[in-house]
């Protein structure tokens, strides 16, 4: 049987498995994703909660819903959405943060299914998801429509993708790289790669094309004086958040 087409990117996969045993410390080389964590939640939870009409005040709110964390890395996002009740499965193609991720799970008292594995090898064995969050994976792909294509085939008709990733101006080179890589050295330096980085248009036409239907975008804005992030209608400056939806009937 011929291996499904990946879009996985080898040199980013290492650069990620280097820094696997530090996803939990809020100190580390994830510093910035622990800090942006919280508002990324807000924002994942009043979409799959606008999606599928449900009270996030409820007990288990997302129960009934099976939730897809592409990239999941070590389980910052998958372990907060299954608390809300969802049935979650975690999926990175960088093996070394799974073993993170289960022990983490583990303690937690929580039951996720983390796969070493890609989204076109799940599209391929017909794996079928009412949400897919995937979140600061697209600037890490070599072909990111061709990723984008395998997310709207695991989406079940009516499915709801949540796709975060960092804009591409002068701007978001200051602060996403220099900034971060060299000036608070949050991330090793090469984390990331400017030209990969995708401005909101061209993220709704790849969305589009992809099959999906762009609903909603905000920006996560970092203030430097209180310290924190917030979520924003205008600025999409530098990172940003998408929602798009798969017809009932595709």
């Amino acid at each position: 049987m011929q291996a499904p087409h990946t879009t996985v990117d080898p040199s980013e996969i290492a650069k990620f498995e280097a820094m696997a045993a530090e996803w939990w410390d809020p100190n580390g080389k994830f510093m910035p994703l622990h800090m942006l964590n919280p508002c990324r939640l807000d924002y994942i939870t009043g979409q799959i909660a606008a999606e599928f009409d449900r009270d996030l005040n409820s007990s288990n709110p997302f129960e009934g819903l099976r939730i897809l964390d592409i990239g999941c890395g070590g389980g910052l996002l998958s372990e907060p959405v299954a608390r809300l009740g969802a049935t979650v499965v975690g999926a990175d193609a960088a093996e070394k943060n799974l073993p993170i991720a289960r022990l983490h799970a583990e303690q937690s008292g929580l039951d996720i299914d983390y796969r070493h594995t890609t989204a076109e090898a799940l599209a391929e064995a017909g794996e079928q998801f009412d949400v897919v969050l995937n979140m600061e994976v697209v600037e890490h792909v070599a072909d990111p429509l061709s990723y984008l294509t395998a997310i709207h085939t695991l989406l079940r008709p009516g499915g709801l993708q949540i796709c975060s990733t960092i804009n591409r101006n002068p701007k978001s080179y200051a602060m996403a790289i220099v900034g971060a890589e060299v000036i608070m050295r949050w991330l090793p330096r090469g984390t990331h790669e400017w030209s990969k980085f995708i401005t909101p248009d061209e993220l709704f036409d790849l969305l589009s094309q992809s099959g999906m239907s762009p609903v909603d975008r905000k920006g996560f804005v970092f203030n430097p004086i209180l310290w924190s992030w917030s979520l924003s209608d205008r600025d999409l400056s530098v990172n940003y958040a998408t929602a798009s939806t798969k017809g009932a009937s595709t």
